[in-house]
């Protein structure tokens, strides 16, 4: 895949991404928040402790978080062992949540022309699973053009993305393109916010990272080109010195302000933007040997006092 965009290109992109996408962020924040911010339980965070959905939504609600965004293997399982969308929702709703974001890997991007087709469908199941439980976006990873090699154009990720929004549209549900620093694909933030631009829908948005912005190789200024709508939700966390950019992985996120990663900045960008939903999405093995709301507890403690620092 070529890196190199016509200067015409670039000019669309820029002045694309300025653009108020359909979904806002800031428009569904509470009244009254000062920090702009709604705060989100990834439950990835918590995966290893093996609990299942329904005892994440408790430990979320307990914790103290807005929001929560599942995996869509966990709803999956879920209703597997009889359990009711309905229900689910209910429990959501109970638990005073929403599902800003969920976690799916249909693989949309792909040029393998059967395998995308097989994608398509398999995101048209994992959105209408978010909308029966009430949630109203989903994560759109460059799965299938991650590994052996990269899709064959950005324009024609673009277009299959365009695509896939028009699927989320009939259905409720919007997917946000995900940066994925390890990708061969849609690694560098940049590649992620052209296919957005270039898909020509209304809804396209962006769901960056900071581990994965970091891995990838883009600067985090980045961030301040784009308009606040761009970004409904960020995954927060952060990465140590240790081990470098090259081999660093995913277990090695850890909770916010105890990397190095600019959280002050990056965060500063996002609140004068309008703000966003930040949802915590660590793999730390360790934190996984731990309890799960101690866990959830401090995640959230960690990631508001991140954002106090920047915006009081």
């Amino acid at each position: 895949m070529s890196h190199s965009l016509s200067r015409r290109s670039l000019l669309a992109a820029g002045a694309a991404s300025l653009a108020a996408p359909a979904v806002a962020c800031a428009a569904q924040l509470p009244v009254g928040n000062p920090h702009r911010f709604r705060f989100c339980l990834n439950t990835s965070t918590i995966r290893g402790q093996k609990l299942g959905i329904v005892e994440e939504i408790e430990i979320a609600s307990k914790a103290g978080y807005d929001s929560i965004e599942p995996w869509i293997r966990e709803i999956t399982a879920y209703t597997e062992a009889g359990g009711s969308l309905d229900d689910l929702r209910k429990r959501i709703a109970d638990a005073g949540l929403t599902v800003e974001s969920a976690i799916g890997f249909a693989q949309w991007i792909t040029d393998d022309d059967a395998a995308r087709k097989q994608g398509f469908e398999e995101a048209k199941r994992d959105m209408d699973l978010v909308e029966k439980i009430g949630g109203t976006r989903i994560a759109a990873p460059p799965i299938g053009a991650h590994r052996e090699k990269p899709v064959s154009s950005l324009f024609a990720a673009a277009e299959r993305y365009g695509k896939l929004c028009e699927i989320g549209e009939a259905i409720g549900v919007v997917p946000m393109v995900e940066v994925w620093g390890f990708s061969k694909s849609l690694s560098r933030l940049g590649e992620a916010v052209f296919v957005a631009v270039e898909s020509g829908h209304p809804n396209a948005c962006l769901l960056p990272d900071v581990y994965h912005v970091y891995k990838g190789g883009s600067d985090f200024t980045g961030l301040k080109l784009l308009s606040g709508v761009a970004i409904p939700c960020f995954h927060v966390n952060d990465y140590p010195a240790d081990p470098p950019r090259e081999t660093i992985g995913d277990a090695d996120r850890v909770y916010p302000g105890d990397g190095v990663a600019p959280l002050d900045d990056i965060l500063g960008m996002l609140h004068e933007q309008g703000g966003c939903v930040l949802s915590l999405e660590l793999f730390n093995r360790d934190y996984w040997k731990q309890e799960a709301l101690a866990v959830a507890k401090t995640g959230l403690e960690k990631t508001k006092a991140a954002v106090k620092r920047v915006v009081g």
